[in-house]
C-alpha cells in the first residue's frame, strides 16, 4: 500500500486519483473546488487541506492541473507541495503545459533534489474513469519503472517517450495533430454537404481511404518512412486535386482555410523540385525547411 498525494481532482484528475484508490493505495487529494474534493472522498480518497498537506509524508505526488501557472502555484507558492516533499518523493505532472515550462519546473525541482516525471495523458475523461488512458511518459527510466505500477492503474497504454521532457513534448505534438485534424474533418464534411452529398455515405467513403484511415497508418509507412519517394501518387497530382477542391469550395461558399494553407505547402514542395515525387515527400520538404532530414533521404 503506497502513500500518494494528488493535486487537481477535476474532470480528468478526479477519476485518475479514484483509480489509484481502487488499486489499494492511500491517496490524499487536494483541489480548490470543494465539490471535487467531496466526490474524491466519497470514492475513498483522503481530503488534504493544501497542496503541502497532500504532498506530506508520501512517496509520490501527482498534479493534474489546467495550465503551467496552476502547476507552479501548486508546487512553489506558500503551502505548495515543495515545502513538504522530501528527496525520496517522485513528482509526476500529468498536466498539458508548454514543454519549456516543464523544463523550467524540472530544473527548479532538481535544485531541491526532487525527481520529476512528465506524464500527460491521451484519450477522454470517460477512458480516464475506466483506467484506459494512454500515458506519454518522460523521465529517467528508474523513476518511470518505480511509478509504472501506479501508471498501470490509470492507463492501459504506457509509452516511454524518451527521457525527461519527452512526454510533455509528445503531448503537444499529439494535440497539434488532433486539433488541426478536427478542423480539417469539419471542412471536408462541410464541403461534402454544400455539394449535396449524404453525410453518412461520405463518412463511409472517407473511412476507407487515407482521409479517414490516417496517413500514419497507410501512405507514410509505405513510402516516406521507407525512404522511398517513388510516386504512388505524385505531388503534382495531389496539388492539382487540391486546386480543384479549393475552386469547388469557393464556388459553393464552403470554408477552406486549412486547404488554402496546404496549397501553399504543396507549392513550396514543387518549387523544391519535388513535383514528381510521392505526395508523402511533403514530410521530407517540411523537415528540410526545419533544418532536419531523413537519415538517407533520396536526392531531389
Amino acid at each position: 500500500m503506497t502513500q500518494i498525494g494528488f493535486i487537481g481532482l477535476g474532470t480528468m484528475g478526479g477519476p485518475m486519483a479514484a483509480n489509484l484508490v481502487k488499486g489499494g493505495h492511500i491517496v490524499k487529494g487536494f483541489d480548490i473546488s470543494l465539490s471535487s474534493v467531496e466526490t474524491f472522498v466519497a470514492n475513498g480518497g483522503v481530503a488534504a487541506d493544501t497542496s503541502a498537506d497532500a504532498a506530506e509524508s508520501v512517496e509520490f505526488v501527482f498534479t493534474m492541473l489546467p495550465n503551467s501557472e496552476h502547476v507552479k502555484s501548486a508546487l512553489f507558492d506558500e503551502n505548495g507541495a515543495l515545502s513538504t516533499m522530501n528527496k525520496n518523493t517522485i513528482y509526476i505532472d500529468m498536466s498539458t503545459i508548454h514543454p519549456f515550462e516543464t523544463d523550467t519546473i524540472r530544473e527548479k525541482l532538481d535544485g531541491h533534489g526532487i525527481k520529476m516525471i512528465d506524464a500527460p495523458i491521451g484519450r477522454t475523461s470517460e477512458e480516464a474513469a475506466n483506467g484506459k488512458s494512454l500515458l506519454m511518459v518522460g523521465g529517467n527510466k528508474a523513476e518511470i519503472e518505480a511509478t509504472r505500477p501506479l501508471f498501470e492503474l490509470m492507463g492501459d497504454t504506457i509509452i516511454d517517450c524518451g527521457g525527461p521532457g519527452a512526454g510533455a513534448r509528445m503531448k503537444i505534438v499529439n494535440n497539434y495533430m488532433t486539433t488541426v485534424l478536427n478542423v480539417l474533418t469539419a471542412e471536408g464534411l462541410t464541403l461534402a454537404r454544400t455539394v449535396g452529398l449524404d453525410q453518412d455515405i461520405c463518412i463511409e467513403v472517407l473511412k476507407g481511404t487515407p482521409a479517414g484511415r490516417s496517413h500514419l497508418s497507410t501512405t507514410y509507412p509505405a513510402r516516406v518512412f521507407q525512404n522511398d519517394l517513388t510516386p504512388a501518387f505524385m505531388i503534382d497530382l495531389a496539388d492539382k486535386d487540391l486546386g480543384i477542391a479549393l475552386d469547388l469550395a469557393s464556388k459553393v461558399n464552403a470554408p477552406s482555410e486549412l486547404g488554402d494553407a496546404a496549397k501553399s505547402t504543396y507549392i513550396a514542395a514543387k518549387t523544391e523540385g519535388r513535383g514528381k515525387q510521392d505526395w508523402t515527400a511533403i514530410f521530407s520538404s517540411l523537415q528540410n525547411r526545419a533544418g532536419l532530414s531523413l537519415p538517407t533521404e533520396q536526392e531531389v
